[in-house]
């Protein structure tokens, strides 16, 4: 499996389902993701992506996005856009 990093979780709202994520590439509505950290590691289709509590269809690095998730992940964790799954 190919991925790329594309951000760091910066805080997760358990009560949401969110990860904020300090975008370092791009990421859309649709991409699979990957977040890995000491004891994360989920790997999951993008659902939802928020940019200032307004619904978005593209993140753009330096932006700091929502993105709903379906575990818990934790502040440091590596967020990974995946490009080639067919390992």
């Amino acid at each position: 499996m190919k991925e790329e990093r594309i951000g760091l979780v910066s805080h997760y709202y358990s009560h949401l389902g969110v990860a904020a994520v300090v975008m370092e590439g791009e990421l859309e509505v649709g991409d699979t993701i990957h977040i890995k950290g000491h004891t994360t590691d989920l790997i999951q289709k993008v659902e939802s992506i928020q940019l200032e509590h307004k619904d978005i269809k593209e993140a753009k690095k330096g932006e700091d996005v929502g993105i709903k998730v379906k575990e818990h992940v934790r502040v440091q964790d590596v967020v990974y856009r995946v490009v080639d799954a067919s390992d």
